[in-house]
């Protein structure tokens, strides 16, 4: 059976990712940050007919936490053939360019770009493994820079100082690791998962999680003729 690593796996986007995943007959390896969070997401993934889920302890923005969950996953299996680095938080809002807390944005940067990185390299030796290793780094149409200069973009007033450059900085790791693996059989993309209603922006988004969760499986399982080191929403291509 393929094995996938989910971060922050235990609710919203990740949570139903884990469900596609579980319907396709993979292994789930869901990584979350309490024994509590694993057991809630576990027992209500168990009460809905889904197999092969397996939580376990995962806070990226702790290198022995990283480690460990890499260990956890060795001793379980072979290798790793997705990692899903959906794990991110989006900061208290707002986060004026002027005026926000620098501490504020060191707290985001610590988990949507340098816990993925962390995370990433932790598993790099069990995806070397893999036939097929795939990383998908859930990013956010936020992160372009082309948009954020568009005055007809939808979201072209969003100019926070945290999240969006977190998210910008990530799509450049996503280049640089897709560009370093480019002879391998990796396929490393970022995904924008759409505005979607989730705990993370207080259901206030407009689309659905399952949407999200098929947009992430279809870069997670593409073949070898499929694109790396792209970033790409359900539209399309995005650009950077």
């Amino acid at each position: 059976m393929k094995t996938v690593l989910i971060s922050g796996g235990n609710r919203g986007i990740g949570l139903e990712t884990a469900k596609k995943f579980s319907k396709h007959g993979y292994i789930v390896f869901l990584g979350v940050r309490s024994h509590e969070n694993g057991l809630i997401a576990s027992h209500e993934l168990e009460r809905l007919g889904f197999k092969n889920i397996i939580p376990l302890l995962l806070d990226i923005t702790i290198e022995k936490s990283v480690k460990e969950a890499c260990k956890f996953i060795g001793q379980h299996t072979f290798c790793l053939d997705v990692l899903i680095n959906n794990a991110g938080i989006r900061g208290q809002q707002p986060q004026p360019p002027t005026s926000v807390d620098i501490d504020s944005i060191r707290s985001i940067f610590a988990t949507n770009l340098f816990g993925t990185i962390v995370l990433t390299q932790a598993a790099m030796p069990l995806l070397k493994k893999s036939n097929a290793p795939r990383i998908v780094n859930v990013s956010s149409e936020l992160a372009s820079l082309t948009l954020h200069d568009n005055e007809h973009w939808k979201f072209y007033s969003f100019k926070d100082a945290g999240y969006g450059p977190s998210k910008t900085a990530l799509n450049a790791y996503t280049v640089m690791l897709a560009y370093e693996l480019r002879d391998t059989a990796f396929k490393i993309n970022a995904v924008d998962p759409g505005y979607t209603a989730t705990e993370f922006n207080g259901f206030k988004g407009t689309g659905d999680v399952s949407d999200a969760a098929d947009l992430i499986f279809k870069y997670a399982t593409l073949d070898q003729s499929g694109p790396t080191g792209q970033f790409h929403s359900k539209e399309g291509q995005l650009p950077w």
